[in-house]
């Protein structure tokens, strides 16, 4: 269960494939060079591997303490985030106005990958943090700002966002916490569920970000409003906020999910964040953040359970494989390699997309020219969808297979394998299911430009096609990774103006559909994000010959190719010609009645 960062992939994906050189040169970026990048993420690295790792098991293992509505967590982690704090990992990518690193946000994102790489149930909390500061950045008062930015920049205090209620899961129109005026400030009142790190002991003090109903509020969702309520109020007296409950789950058992209980004894002290019911608005601003934090979560864990299965079955001898002189390592064997390289290719796929989407947010944030800001946040907006519900989906497959390649060993919990599975399965629920993903993405995103944004997309993966058709290194079937991404654009084309035209007649038929093209937009944009991959590893200088990353870059693109995005195909023909088939499921049809 040990963890290593990516560092040379990381590196690789930031300089070939998200142009850091570009990034750098960005109005307030001007010192995120590629040299000092290098030197962060090294240290990063350390920390990753050789801190939090170690309490990912041991926490698995421990859970946590609840007595008196307080919750311990586990031994050794509150030293651990000691040191985040001291390091400035908190918040990498805030503002140096509070006290942050202004690092770029794909820089961010590959510290990210590797903190939930190496303990997700720690890293939570830090993410978490980091929505609560780019929400109040963004819309909170200069005296809010002033009040709880630095100490959350910091990581003194940690926040939370609180939107679920037992009667609102994904249904915010349904929210019922009351936020009632007096004098500068509100009274909340209410319940809320599945709050991570919504209490615990690693900070003195919570800052929660709850949403929350005036009395006059409009009905549904424009009625919902944005409140900061501290745990413990600036005068140091204890605010009208606890934890009734914590939840026992299936996996990341050391991160504290809880019930959170305002006004029991007249009102928690809140303060309004930005105009009153204008909240869900607000609120999506630090979903947004932890949408593309969760995706990038999910490559974290499906990157670990990667090195824990090449690793495991480079040692494990078992059979006879032709070549290998006595019992075979077991990664020798076909099925075997077949199933690492569905697990590796997929998650290096998935880097790519996510660090693209997150370089396109730089862009989008401090781009000089206009033009090139609107750009950018139409590709951030389409891939962010892509890029959470398909990098966590593609978590749980590759922690399954993890498991698949220890054979019995891995469904025994002491070898830790299954902690991969078992925490990665939350990635595609929280922050918005992957059918909510999907719904964003077809109606959201697609249908609300007409394919714009994906006809943008859909430019650039021909234009690698038509590079890839071009290079002549001997290192790779350039054919066929060139027809890869022109059928990959083909099919993203294709799902598109279907879905532009089903959008017409009902929108039944394009919800029906929509996880369909959610799935075949990943596999298809993971085809292009390989065959870009592999182009630029077969430019790079090796002596003697293909380096073996390079080389190694190319036959995974190869592989996918060949094995993974077919399925893109399927997906399609299921999204075009599926759809009737579920709405004609009667709900009696689904389940059986005594």
């Amino acid at each position: 269960m040990t963890y290593t960062a990516p560092l040379q992939d990381m590196r690789f994906v930031l300089r070939k494939l998200c142009d850091l050189d570009a990034i750098s040169q960005l109005p307030g970026l001007e010192e995120a060079t590629p040299d000092m990048v290098d030197a962060i993420l090294e240290e990063a690295a350390k920390y990753a591997g050789l801190e939090l790792s170690p309490l990912s098991r041991s926490g698995d293992l421990a859970g946590l303490g609840f007595e008196d509505r307080r919750v311990t967590m586990p031994e050794g982690w509150k030293t651990v985030y000691d040191m985040l704090v001291e390091m400035g990992w908190n918040s990498p990518s805030a503002s140096p106005e509070y006290g942050g690193m202004g690092l770029p946000f794909v820089v961010n994102a590959c510290i990210q990958e590797m903190f939930h790489g190496a303990n997700m149930a720690f890293q939570l909390c830090p993410m978490l943090t980091q929505g609560a500061i780019e929400a109040l950045e963004c819309y909170a008062s200069d005296t809010l700002k002033e009040t709880y930015l630095p100490k959350l920049v910091s990581g003194e205090w940690t926040g939370t966002m609180n939107l679920t209620e037992p009667q609102a899961g994904s249904d915010l129109a349904a929210i019922r916490s009351k936020a009632v005026p007096e004098g500068d400030c509100y009274r909340i009142s209410g319940q809320k569920i599945f709050i991570t790190y919504g209490e615990h002991d690693l900070t003195d003090n919570i800052i929660h970000l709850v949403l929350a109903r005036l009395p006059d509020a409009p009905a549904g969702v424009k009625g919902i409003s944005l409140f900061v309520v501290p745990k413990v109020m600036p005068d140091g007296a204890p605010n009208d906020v606890h934890c009734v409950s914590i939840e026992h789950k299936l996996g990341i058992h050391a991160s504290p999910t809880c019930t959170l209980s305002f006004g029991d004894s007249g009102g928690a002290v809140g303060y309004l964040v930005g105009e009153v019911n204008r909240g869900l608005e607000y609120m999506f601003a630090m979903m947004n953040n932890a949408r593309l934090n969760v995706g990038i979560q999910g490559i974290g864990v499906a990157e670990h359970a990667c090195q824990d299965a090449a690793a495991y079955a480079a040692d494990r001898r078992q059979g006879k494989v032709d070549g290998v002189e006595g019992s075979a390592a077991i990664i020798h064997h076909p099925d075997v390699r077949r199933m690492l390289g569905i697990m590796k290719s997929r998650t290096e796929a998935a880097r790519i997309l996510a660090y693209r989407a997150a370089a396109a947010l730089d862009f989008a944030h401090r781009a000089v020219d206009p033009e090139a800001r609107d750009r950018a946040q139409r590709r951030v907006d389409l891939l962010i969808p892509v890029v959470k519900g398909c990098s966590t989906e593609m978590s749980i497959q590759t922690a399954s297979l993890g498991i698949q390649v220890h054979g019995g060993m891995g469904y025994i919990e002491e070898t830790g394998v299954a902690q991969h599975l078992r925490d990665a399965r939350i990635t595609t629920i929280y922050e918005g299911t992957t059918g909510i993903q999907a719904l964003d993405l077809t109606g959201r995103k697609i249908l609300r430009d007409r394919g714009a944004a994906v006809q943008e997309i859909i430019d650039d993966m021909r234009l690698s096609a038509a590079e890839l058709a071009c290079e002549s290194s001997p290192h790779g079937d350039w054919t066929l990774l060139s027809r890869s991404v022109s059928h990959a654009a083909d099919t993203v084309e294709t799902a598109t103006r279907w879905l532009l035209d089903a959008g017409k007649e009902t929108a039944h038929t394009q919800a029906a559909s929509a996880m369909n093209v959610l799935e075949l937009f990943g596999l298809s944009l993971g085809a292009w994000a390989l065959g870009d991959a592999a182009l630029a590893a077969a430019g790079e200088p090796a002596a003697g010959g293909q380096s073996d990353h390079a080389g190694a870059k190319i036959r995974l693109a190869e592989f996918y190719a060949q094995q993974v995005f077919p399925e893109a195909l399927a997906r399609l023909s299921a999204a075009t010609d599926g759809a009737s088939s579920v709405l004609a499921l009667a709900p009696s049809d689904l389940h059986s009645v005594a």
